[in-house]
């Protein structure tokens, strides 16, 4: 059974129900996750608070060495992480082992804590005047991670708030909780102080009781915008920070200039990797020019044609199953109704995947697609390629611009003042010029806005230690007794 990890211990949860953790590639239970109550977290949450008293007096210096440490561990056993992902999430190995990497490179990027925090320095900004800022860390921070990155996701948060002094409290999605059980066996291994990082798991019980504790500083959150939304509101009306990362519908536009065969190659890539169910995922593909719909309508369904589905385990598999039978139904249902809204249907993932064990479809291609349609508006977070038209550039932008989500947006182009256009026009905070997967590395930040983004304050970064650490200004004078000189 899965467990806790609180004070430095593996304690069993105080919840008396339990998730059903399933390998989505055939349906067979892992094990199962225990859906903690308002009790796990005040216990979490008061060794978190203790801990951080004394952990807020380490140096920097050395609070990051533990991040040198686990870097290290976390590149020996990188394979046996991908592996955990891919059992309990079903994306391939290869997307597994690159999101692994991903939030390693978060906890290389936190060992610079040092730089990031320090202070400024002016004097004499009046005669015998003096000011300078520092950096101080809040205390307890809290983690809510969704399901379809199990390791990396949560990377985006605790190194930066642990290295700048806070301490944290991470609940993982109770369908992959089993990816930071073993993160945590190897956090164990580098004697991190007891309390510093804990472990909760469980349900909305859990998440409310995050968002509404009186020790919890600050909440971190990925996942739909619904649930986004309500972190958010629930959070902040507690006087805590909070960035809460939503749902995306993320746009590709495609220019008559475009480098046709590699541009549907990195488009589609974009829609059906990890199955679609990533946030920075594309989903309409809007083609400009008649002639432009027409290439990439008979390349993509060529290529996507060609793709293998099956165990993410397999290394000849390009794409793994969805991560559940009820996700797999809510993508068939969306499907099914964007043609009777009059799409069509170029490519049928429908077909030949009940003989597949686990909740499998293949790539689906839908043309014709308009902005109406309920395809066209909500997060599909499925392997569904959408094909639409355009007039123009700016026919598209201005759709782009509609949507309330605005994650990222990619144009494909050969030409530098249609990138320099796009760059500056559309709506998201995240933009890609021939690149299909806009994602930021670890030392940018990271982050969408209008209703996929809650807060402030972007992640990772930077932007990480203006999110953990409050900024105080100091100005001083002191009066001269020329007398003891």
């Amino acid at each position: 059974m899965v467990q806790d990890f609180i004070d430095g211990k593996w304690l069993n949860s105080l919840g008396n129900t339990f998730f059903p953790v399933l390998n989505p590639a055939n349906g067979k239970e892992l094990a199962v996750c225990p859906m903690g109550t308002v009790a796990d977290v005040d216990r979490a949450v008061q060794s978190a608070s203790q801990a951080f008293e004394e952990w807020r007096q380490v140096p920097v210096v050395e609070r990051v060495q533990y991040l040198f440490q686990l870097k290290t561990l976390l590149d020996a056993n990188l394979e046996e992480i991908a592996k955990r992902i891919t059992q309990e999430h079903g994306k391939t190995l290869a997307e597994s082992r690159a999101s692994v990497r991903r939030g390693i490179q978060m906890v290389e990027t936190a060992t610079g804590m040092p730089t990031f925090q320090m202070g400024e320095f002016s004097e004499d900004i009046a005669r015998g005047i003096d000011c300078y800022s520092n950096r101080k860390p809040l205390g307890v921070f809290a983690g809510i991670a969704p399901f379809n990155f199990p390791a990396m996701v949560p990377f985006w948060f605790w190194p930066f708030a642990i290295a700048s002094g806070n301490t944290f409290v991470l609940k993982p999605s109770e369908r992959v909780p089993l990816t930071h059980q073993l993160i945590f066996e190897l956090i164990e291994k580098v004697r991190l102080p007891k309390g510093v990082f804990n472990l909760v798991h469980g349900g909305k019980e859990v998440v409310d009781r995050l968002c509404t504790h009186p020790d919890v500083k600050g909440v971190c959150f990925v996942g739909s915008t619904p649930v986004a939304r309500h972190v958010y509101t629930t959070a902040t009306a507690q006087g805590k920070r909070v960035q809460a990362l939503g749902g995306a519908k993320n746009f590709m536009v495609v220019l008559p200039d475009a480098v046709m065969d590699k541009a549907v190659a990195t488009a589609l890539e974009s829609v059906i990797g990890c199955a679609g169910e990533r946030c920075l995922a594309g989903s309409v593909i809007v083609c400009v020019g008649e002639d432009t719909y027409s290439e990439v309508s008979k390349r993509m369904v060529a290529l996507a044609s060609d793709i293998s589905v099956g165990d993410g385990m397999d290394p000849r598999v390009q794409m793994g199953p969805v991560i559940s039978k009820e996700s797999k139904s809510r993508i068939l249902s969306l499907i099914s109704n964007s043609l009777k809204e009059g799409g069509e249907l170029l490519l049928d993932g429908r077909q030949n995947v009940d003989q597949l064990p686990g909740y499998f479809l293949r790539p689906t291609v839908i043309g014709n697609v308009v902005e109406s349609m309920e395809i066209a508006k909500e997060e599909v977070f499925g392997p569904v390629v959408l094909l639409a038209h355009a007039k123009t550039l700016d026919e598209a932008i201005q759709w782009i611009n509609r949507s309330p989500y605005a994650n990222t947006a990619t144009l494909f182009t050969s030409s530098g003042a249609a990138a320099r256009k796009f760059s500056a026009e559309a709506a998201p905070s995240m933009i890609g010029i021939n690149i299909g997967v806009p994602a930021p590395m670890s030392f940018f930040s990271f982050g969408g806005t209008k209703d996929s983004f809650f807060g402030d304050i972007k992640v990772h970064g930077a932007e990480a230690v203006n999110f953990f650490t409050d900024k105080r200004t100091i100005t001083q004078r002191w009066m001269a007794d020329s007398s003891i000189w």
